[in-house]
């Protein structure tokens, strides 16, 4: 017996039901005929997009076959089987754009740096269609200290602040239609929730074979996330691509 693996989760990120009912209206008030997801996961969102957009037809790329599973999953019990993909592959040089919306929430480093990942992003989105980015920045610039306790080898160039990242995007050849961030509530839901299954399993089953392993990687996540809460924020933006 293992431990559950994200069954708490429903995004896997901090975005709050209605936060995504709110993009979810904003990108299908569109109407885009395709949606490309870069690094789907199991592709929630792109899911609620094709519901809400009858129609449409979605394609959702990633490398990680058990995410991968539980949305194919997801489309078969919504019904949306006959318009989406869920493709095992490399984001990397990807030809299966453009399409009218691209969704890249947490991903971009799936298409290169973040410079190289905007400029990618436009190449995978048509003129008239639109990108919604979700970008981690730094809400204030984290202490040597905080590094240390964050992923190994984080550093304070890992990130943005949001007024860089949203001149980035500028550069890239978009105009930012929609900015928002994550707010702290967010964030304490889905790091909770992304431990939660692990922490019930290593409180029933102390002396299981991987307990040890798994208490170490549980303990070293918690360690992290109350190290980057309020310091790492993460931002939404709907972009617009600036008309060639």
């Amino acid at each position: 017996m293992t431990p559950p693996h994200h069954t708490r989760l429903t995004f896997h990120g901090p975005l709050s039901e209605a936060r995504a009912n709110r993009l979810v209206r904003r990108l299908a008030g569109n109407a885009p005929a395709t949606v490309l997801d870069i690094g789907c996961g199991w592709g929630e969102l792109m899911l609620r997009v094709l519901a809400a957009t009858p129609g449409a037809t979605g394609t959702g790329i990633d490398l990680d076959a058990e995410d991968l599973a539980r949305g194919r999953q997801a489309a078969q019990a919504r019904g949306l089987t006959d318009r989406v993909r869920f493709l095992e592959e490399s984001a990397t040089g990807t030809t299966r754009g453009p399409a009218d919306l691209v969704l890249c929430v947490g991903a971009s480093q799936a298409l290169g740096d973040l410079s190289q990942a905007l400029a990618e992003l436009r190449r995978l989105v048509r003129d008239d269609g639109r990108v919604l980015l979700g970008e981690g920045f730094w809400q204030r610039t984290p202490t040597p200290a905080e590094l240390s306790r964050m992923w190994p080898d984080a550093a304070a160039t890992d990130h943005p602040d949001l007024a860089t990242l949203v001149g980035l995007a500028v550069d890239a050849g978009f105009r930012p239609e929609w900015t928002e961030t994550a707010s702290l509530d967010e964030w304490e839901e889905f790091e909770s929730a992304y431990l939660a299954d692990t922490e019930v399993w290593l409180a029933g089953n102390p002396g299981h074979p991987l307990a040890e392993e798994t208490r170490q990687r549980a303990d070293r996540h918690r360690a992290a996330w109350l190290t980057y809460r309020g310091v790492l924020g993460l931002a939404y933006l709907t972009l617009v691509p600036v008309a060639r």
